[in-house]
């Protein structure tokens, strides 16, 4: 590798642990930019040659590395190494807010289909479990990936509906894979009065997310959840997309608080 040469062995050990060390002296190396070791977007040394040039152990390289993907400053992709972090050329936002016209609900920023839904009957488990707030409820779940054809953003969108639900409102039944705005219109015809509120995480991308949504260190993910009149949660969708390709945008509508 070009450029000058580092050692831990050169910073006082102090408490630091070596690995913090290691990831911060790459982090200043990082921090020069085009003329520095490291410039935007740049590959970082192998395992190999990271250990030999600081002279510590490969777990305190991987965990160096991970150190700097934490901070914000590398992204690895898999089977091929880690890069200095790019800033993208251009985020694009999507708006997820829900348009009222008449008795109809449309998405702020629909999407169109990707490849072919998958639906499943199973339980509700974890945080999709935690939104629904009835326990392991069985569900049926519909999976596909989405893309936005004027920005090229793709998700990953997960609609699960609670069995009960499903029961009280057959139709839900006969098409769990509906779009959204076609979900909600069977809601409200079934007497339903809809609100919504969203949850939003980030978390490190698994290989088979980094594969299908692009170039993604970190997504987001959204979970929409659809209640009725009391409260009860009807609906929950799931959006998961890469932080390097878009923003979330929000229409903020003040609520007076209920009283009692």
């Amino acid at each position: 590798m070009p450029g000058r040469s580092h050692s831990t062995d050169a910073q006082p050990l102090h408490s630091e642990p070596r690995y913090r060390q290691l990831a911060r002296i790459l982090a200043d190396a990082i921090a020069e930019g085009e003329e520095g070791d490291y410039p935007p977007g740049s590959q970082l040394p192998s395992e190999t040659e990271l250990l030999e040039r600081y002279q510590v152990s490969r777990n305190t390289v991987r965990q160096a590395v991970a150190e700097l993907r934490r901070m914000g400053l590398a992204v690895s992709q898999q089977g091929k190494g880690t890069y200095v972090r790019q800033e993208p050329e251009q985020t694009h936002a999507i708006k997820r807010t829900l348009i009222r016209k008449g008795k109809k609900l449309e998405l702020g920023h629909p999407f169109t289909m990707a490849e072919t839904v998958t639906v499943t009957r199973g339980h509700a488990r974890g945080t999709i479990a935690r939104l629904i707030g009835r326990g392991a409820v069985h569900t049926l779940t519909a999976e596909l990936l989405i893309i936005d054809e004027d920005t090229g953003v793709r998700a990953a969108a997960v609609t699960v509906i609670p069995f009960d639900i499903a029961d009280e409102v057959p139709a839900l039944a006969d098409r769990p894979d509906a779009h959204p705005e076609e979900l909600y219109a069977m809601l409200t015809a079934a007497g339903h009065t809809l609100s919504f509120w969203e949850n939003v995480t980030a978390r490190s991308a698994r290989p088979d997310e980094q594969a299908a949504l692009g170039m993604a260190d970190t997504i987001l993910i959204t979970h929409r959840v659809t209640e009725d009149q009391n409260g009860r949660a009807l609906l929950v969708e799931e959006l998961r997309m890469s932080a390097e390709s878009a923003s979330l945008s929000y229409r903020i509508t003040p609520t007076t608080p209920k009283r009692g």
